[in-house]
């Protein structure tokens, strides 16, 4: 189908479309994948911090609930002592009422309490519950509790906790207590004066709240402290009582009811604020920005399987898509390229109305195409045989007035033998430029067609050089265009042979080398620069000093035509040492066969020819 050329295209690599689908909607979806876990995991994380926030703001309010009702309590029964007990009796004639009082509101509160005093304005102890005996010279008016009461007489006041240090315990033990004091009005012998109303709280109770919240494992934790920030409790109490830890407690106590983001010590962290009633102490939740992401593991762990689980999900309908969009488009590729390849297979028609009308434009593509190489084969053949033709036509028939001049000198000269020979060397000459219309012949008919040719012009020229041919017999057998040589020769006998006094020879030798056939015309004639033998087959304008005016070029386009580019001509010669014109063609077989395919302007490839080795094969003329 149509013609064939040394190079044949490759075909082109293309990526499968199934893949490129595949590929493009799975880059598609788990780019929204990702996106969507990302935006999963902000929202979750971003809940799970509120979430974390919000229980720990309920955790506080309640633990605060919980303080405030003990220390409410603590407050009743500093109430009860002061307003049931003290204040309605005379401590020097009720003083047995007033301690059977005490006790039975100790006994009641036992649980929570620790002690129950009463000083006078200069520090002494006036009644005590449990009954046990003060230190001696204790100093109360230096104790941080008296002085608070009796500067700021109108509320009561809740210490920081400290070691209870006013009464011998026979067990030696040492009680960690917070102290709720207060001014009251003592009387005595019916004499009012002030004293002070000591109500030492259990500190464990409050240390067993704050522990209960002091669970957690994340670095969250929670401490107490006063107005002031000194810390009442705190789960690193001891370490910070001795220096070795700090805390941010004196910032947290001037932060209103809240949250707050602050940096502590180089980390980031949520400060969680509520202040406990009647006291000013503040409940503070500290969460450390590691907390947050602490928490967050599970909720990793589901968005990685969620999101794995829909990855294979989506590849498997990513898959299905593309089989199912690119299947036609495949099966309608196959046929191209099966089309390309020689066969002729059906066009596939089928899938989506789209694919469906590009394989009907395709198979319409193809049927122009081959009607089109048709004609453009039969177009080119004819170019080529008119190119020969016109070619061929250009042999000037100067050679045939000179050879009938020779042959009427002969008749008159009574030189008949001679005549007789030139006559049938013409006939020859001509039986073979004619060559009943065919442009290809045998080397061995161009070979006599040569002979022919210098023998005539051996006579005409009175034997005034010598010819000789060497060439291999193995060669006679191939193709060859027809009337190559005579111009060559023509040329070497009128430029080469000049002045040579008889002693020129001319060679005509032909040789076979790696699948081609190189015939080369030789002679020992005056030779030229090698400028103008670069000329000879370039320049068309040179005009001949004489000769048949056909030229080498003449040849080498005839050659180039036939058998291609990489054939013709090459000339090489070197002033006053001669002129060597070689001939390359293909090593052809020449058959009948190969004959009529040149004839029609077909160009064998290399492939073909080195299928048609010519070792040893002797062909007769066809």
């Amino acid at each position: 189908m149509g013609n064939k050329y040394w190079k044949r295209p490759e075909k082109l690599k293309l990526r499968g479309i199934q893949s490129s689908i595949m590929l493009t909607l799975s880059v598609i979806s788990f780019s929204l994948l990702l996106i969507l876990g990302i935006v999963m995991y902000l929202r979750f994380s971003a809940s799970a911090r509120q979430e974390m926030i919000s229980s720990t703001e309920r955790l506080i309010e309640q633990t605060g609930e919980s303080l405030e009702d003990y220390l409410v309590r603590m407050r009743r029964i500093s109430d009860s002592v002061y307003y049931n007990v003290i204040k309605e009796s005379d401590f020097s004639s009720q003083n047995k009422d007033i301690q059977r009082g005490m006790n039975l509101l100790y006994e009641a509160n036992r649980d929570n309490l620790r002690s129950i005093a009463v000083y006078n304005d200069y520090g002494s102890l006036v009644a005590a519950e449990p009954v046990a005996l003060q230190k001696e010279d204790p100093d109360i008016t230096q104790q941080g509790w008296y002085q608070q009461a009796m500067e700021e007489m109108e509320n009561m006041h809740f210490s920081t906790p400290h070691i209870q240090n006013l009464f011998d315990d026979a067990a030696f033990r040492y009680y960690w207590v917070i102290s709720l004091s207060r001014v009251v009005e003592l009387t005595d012998r019916g004499t009012s004066q002030s004293g002070v109303l000591l109500v030492d709280m259990d500190y464990s109770s409050i240390e067993r709240m704050m522990k209960q919240i002091n669970s957690s494992s994340n670095g969250q934790y929670f401490y107490l402290c006063d107005g002031s920030g000194k810390i009442i409790y705190h789960t690193r109490q001891i370490q910070i009582s001795k220096g070795i830890a700090a805390e941010n407690s004196i910032q947290a106590a001037a932060y209103k009811d809240g949250v707050y983001d602050e940096v502590f010590e180089g980390e980031g962290r949520k400060v969680i604020v509520n202040t406990i009633s009647y006291t000013g102490w503040k409940l503070v939740g500290v969460i450390p920005y590691s907390a947050f992401t602490y928490g967050m593991f599970n909720i990793r762990y589901f968005i990685v399987i969620f999101l794995l689980l829909m990855a294979m999900m989506l590849v498997y309908v990513n898959r299905m898509v593309s089989v199912r969009i690119s299947s036609p488009i495949l099966k309608l590729n196959h046929s191209i390229l099966e089309y390309e390849a020689g066969e002729t297979p059906e066009i596939y028609i089928g899938g989506s109305k789209e694919i469906r009308y590009l394989g009907l434009s395709v198979q319409n593509s193809y049927e122009q195409i081959d009607k089109l190489m048709k004609e453009i084969v039969l177009e080119q053949n004819e170019r080529r045989k008119s190119e020969l033709d016109a070619l061929q036509s250009q042999i000037n028939p100067h050679f045939l007035y000179n050879a009938l001049d020779s042959i009427i000198w002969m008749v008159e000269s009574q030189r008949n033998d001679d005549a007789v020979f030139m006559i049938s060397e013409l006939a020859k000459f001509f039986r073979i430029s004619l060559s009943k219309g065919r442009t290809v012949i045998s080397i061995k008919d161009e070979l006599q067609h040569a002979k022919s040719y210098m023998n005539i012009q051996k006579i005409r020229y009175k034997n005034a050089f010598a010819a000789v041919f060497d060439v291999d017999p193995d060669i006679c057998g191939c193709c060859t265009v027809k009337l190559i040589l005579q111009p060559i020769l023509e040329n070497a006998i009128n430029y080469g042979m000049v002045d040579m006094d008889g002693c020129g020879e001319i060679k005509v030798v032909g040789k076979q080398e790696n699948g081609k056939i190189i015939l080369s015309v030789i002679d020992n004639g005056m030779g030229m620069p090698e400028e103008e033998a670069r000329l000879l087959l370039t320049d068309n304008n040179r005009v001949p000093k004489h000769g048949s005016g056909v030229g080498i070029i003449n040849v080498n386009k005839r050659i180039q035509v036939l058998f291609g580019k990489e054939y013709g001509l090459s000339v090489k010669s070197e002033l006053d040492e001669g002129t060597e014109v070689s001939i390359c063609i293909p090593a052809i077989p020449h058959t009948e066969e190969n004959r009529k395919v040149l004839e029609k302007g077909y160009i064998f490839s290399k492939e073909e020819l080195a299928e048609k080795e010519i070792w040893g094969i002797n062909h007769e003329e066809s």
